[in-house]
């Protein structure tokens, strides 16, 4: 399938005309709570498909991409912080708070992803399901480190005026620490996903037959509703890309495709995955939180320049990845797999 192919996609062009719509003024807008119905019933439809599909899969491949979704998890925002600092344009606590959402995912480019493949007929494995429920929380507890980190940093190079408020804002983060994780393991996309794929895996098949209407037949409809509006909300973020400046718009491509040859890599050589499966797992790898980790960040991090990682994430490598990194994945798992 070519790159036209998955511009020509219906769930594409609604996020393209999202934009349009923005770009233009229109005043279209969706109701608040909108967005948020429609991403879980999105999350809900696919974890309650990947769970009926999981009860008859093998439990030691399970296993084995959860391993390598947390090393995913824990890895890349390392990578990323590392790359930001290397710049010398980015400092350490902006880095870590970017960094920590290219640790995590994406469910908005892993569903579009889905139709893509399932678009080309593509098959592909249930696994990388578990792996997006997985990847959601790792990368926000690697951002806190990194953070703290960050803080001893800039307290020691810059004496005791900033240790002293770099202590303050510490002690304040280590309170809320605890919490923090708690919000990571429990975010509500984290709890509709594990909990439908649990629900799909133990229901009995009848059961399970009555739901495919609502799960199957209207998804993509769902989609393009959830894409039209995000691309309204990605449309908002364009002016901001001067406050970002060219290394950081560089980064929200880059990183993307570090991560998505990693994750292709991990799929087809080390899970043996098809073709198919290995594409998601290089989206999930690629991909870049824009619901999970930036409250998490503004909380933990208030120092961190939210306009930095909300457009990097969603103005950035969001439209990046539906447009250009999804086909791009696909044809390295293709040609990794020969």
């Amino acid at each position: 399938m070519s790159s036209l192919s998955n511009l020509l996609l219906p769930a594409v062009l609604f996020f393209a005309l999202g934009v349009i719509a923005r770009l233009i003024r229109s005043d279209l807008r969706f109701p608040p709570d909108l967005a948020k119905i429609l991403s879980i019933y999105l999350l809900m439809s696919i974890g309650l498909h990947g769970g009926y599909e999981l009860a008859k899969a093998d439990i030691m491949i399970a296993l084995n991409s959860i391993v390598w979704a947390l090393i995913l998890g824990f890895t890349l925002p390392i990578i990323g912080y590392l790359m930001l600092v290397a710049t010398r344009k980015v400092n350490p606590l902006d880095a870590a708070a970017i960094s920590a959402h290219y640790g995590s995912v994406s469910a908005g480019t892993f569903l579009t992803a889905v139709a893509y493949l399932d678009s080309a007929g593509i098959t592909y494995e249930t696994y990388p399901l578990i792996m997006l429920a997985v990847m959601e929380s790792p990368a926000i507890v690697v951002g806190l480190l990194l953070a703290a980190k960050a803080r001893q940093t800039l307290a020691a190079k810059d004496g005791s005026q900033v240790s002293s408020i770099s202590d303050n804002s510490g002690a304040e983060n280590q309170s809320n620490f605890g919490s923090l994780l708690r919000d990571a393991f429990t975010n509500g996309s984290v709890v509709v996903l594990i909990g439908s794929m649990i629900i799909g895996a133990i229901s009995t098949p009848s059961g399970m037959n009555k739901l495919f209407p609502f799960i199957d037949d209207i998804f993509m409809g769902v989609l393009c509703l959830f894409l039209f509006e995000m691309g309204m909300v990605a449309a908002r973020r364009i002016g901001d890309f001067r406050k970002v400046g060219l290394v950081l718009a560089a980064f929200g491509i880059v990183m993307p495709l570090i991560g998505g040859l990693v994750g292709v890599y991990i799929g087809t050589s080390i899970l043996d995955f098809s073709v198919g499966g290995a594409t998601l797992v290089g989206v999930l790898a690629a991909s870049a939180s824009y619901i999970a980790v930036p409250p998490a960040m503004r909380l933990a991090v208030p120092e961190a320049n939210p306009s930095f990682y909300l457009t990097l994430s969603l103005g950035i490598t969001f439209p990046f990845n539906v447009i250009v990194g999804i086909p791009l994945y696909h044809n390295l798992a293709q040609a990794l797999a020969v």
